[in-house]
């Protein structure tokens, strides 16, 4: 199955970030790709998060969302991206993926649940955690997609457990906060949930100044197959189910595991 990262470069006008979503879901669909991933924010997104994240938060079902389905339908294309999501609590917002297939029907969404409390940054200010640690996989194509955002990618359990619930192909989609050795963390991190669990990880950030961008795919063996560098842009790249299979073969680590 052919797949797309689409790398932005997002702000704070919500209708130039969607244009440009539609943009680069039109050039991965026409390059053959089944899916498109976007990064954390997508649709809207500042250096720091503020109190405006909450202030311009829409439900699943409101136009922000209506208008990413439209996009997938319109291109015929599934379509994973970053949106701010209204919560219960009207001071807070969920940093929620919502996935569509190309029919325009909602496949899943996933509100991050690990905030980005560090680097003197308090996403938990104005963010509310998802409620749920359950694993959020969906099927398209026949590949399972696991979902996962940014500051996850540090927490190894997360990526076992989609790994767990049979996912191949693990999106985690970012907005990798800039500063020392980061750049190399967010490629080594990104490698270390491959290898350790024999699966495609397709790390798809916002690009520079706001993010570090190197957006990437990294397959089951921990080999980059791309790297779209730090510049906006979509590219498109091939994962395998027998790559999958034949990685886990030769190192049967879900067999051999011992928890106890």
């Amino acid at each position: 199955m052919r797949i797309a990262l689409g790398q932005l470069e997002s702000g704070t006008d919500i209708q130039a970030n969607l244009a440009v979503m539609d943009r680069f879901a039109a050039e991965a669909s026409r390059g053959g790709a089944g899916l498109v991933a976007f990064p954390e924010y997508a649709t809207y997104e500042k250096k720091k998060v503020d109190a405006t994240f909450p202030e311009v938060a829409e439900p699943l079902d409101g136009p922000v969302c209506q208008e990413l389905a439209a996009t997938a339908r319109r291109h015929r294309i599934a379509l994973v991206a970053g949106v701010v999501e209204t919560s219960e609590d009207p001071g807070k917002a969920y940093n929620t993926l919502v996935a569509y297939g190309p029919d325009g029907g909602r496949l899943a969404f996933y509100r991050k649940i690990h905030l980005f409390d560090a680097q003197g940054f308090g996403e938990s200010t104005f963010i509310k955690p998802g409620a749920s640690t359950s694993p959020v996989v969906f099927e398209h194509g026949g590949v399972r997609f696991g979902l996962m955002t940014c500051y996850d990618l540090r927490f190894p359990e997360l990526a076992r457990s989609l790994a767990d619930a049979g996912g191949h192909v693990l999106l985690v989609c970012s907005s990798w906060v800039p500063g020392t050795h980061k750049t190399e963390q967010w490629l080594a991190l990104n490698a270390a949930r491959a290898i350790e669990n024999s699966v495609y990880v397709a790390g798809v950030c916002q690009a520079p100044p706001v993010s570090v961008g190197r957006s990437v795919l990294v397959d089951p063996m921990g080999v980059v197959e791309l790297d779209l560098g730090l510049d906006a842009g979509v590219r498109t790249v091939d994962v395998s189910l027998e790559t999958v299979a034949r990685v886990r073969e030769s190192f049967p680590m879900f067999r051999q595991r011992r928890l106890q």
